[in-house]
């Protein structure tokens, strides 16, 4: 099959079929190790690639999960509720593709239900779970947006995310404190500019 034909689902799976061994990822550490000039070997640094493999399969836990396995139980019973439903200040923790460096920040989330809601533990997880991969802010805003789209059909939906990327305040250009803010709107969302500007009012109340 040329590659121009495999689809992003067989792509996944052929990359998790190539996945590196927990040894291999170690020896990648002490080669990082070795070329940023100091010795693997060193008694400090023995125990070194483990922890760093260890760390990895936390910050990248996201690979390994279905976000949306998450948004799939949701509850009908919602009498009469026909409001917005929304999240904020939810912890962002995440590595940037382009140095896999963190960035950390919030992300707010608001949907308008139509007939069922789900519990908002799961919003939160599926933030959680896109943040636990290699991406940028703004595809993973547009990752956020689209999962609960799918898999709630609701009116529309309202992502924001405002981060700090280390890749800009502790390398580069040094800023510090600078963040970024990424949008994605969907639906009543993006067509009724007051409840827009609702939305993005109660991201800073």
């Amino acid at each position: 099959m040329p590659m121009d034909a495999i689809t992003p689902k067989e792509e996944i799976t052929r990359v998790e079929l190539e996945r590196p061994t927990v040894e291999e990822a170690m020896d990648a550490v002490r080669t990082l190790i070795a070329w940023a000039g100091d010795d693997p070997r060193r008694e400090g640094l023995i125990d070194t690639p483990k922890r760093v493999v260890k760390a990895y399969q936390e910050f990248f836990s996201g690979y390994r999960e279905d976000p949306v396995e998450y948004l799939s139980r949701t509850f009908d019973d919602v009498q009469g509720y026909d409001d917005l439903v929304m999240l904020k200040n939810i912890n962002v923790e995440s590595h940037c593709e382009h140095h896999m460096v963190p960035f950390l920040g919030k992300a707010f989330i608001a949907y308008m239900p139509t007939q069922s809601v789900v519990g908002i533990s799961k919003l939160a997880r599926v933030v959680e779970i896109f943040a636990k991969r290699l991406q940028t802010q703004e595809t993973m805003t547009a990752q956020i947006c689209d999962a609960i789209t799918e898999s709630l059909a609701p009116m529309g939906v309202a992502v924001l995310i405002d981060a700090e990327h280390q890749c800009m305040s502790t390398r580069g250009v040094h800023h510090k404190d600078v963040t970024t803010v990424t949008t994605q709107f969907t639906g009543v969302f993006k067509t009724d500019k007051d409840l827009r500007n609702r939305f993005l009012r109660l991201t800073e109340s």
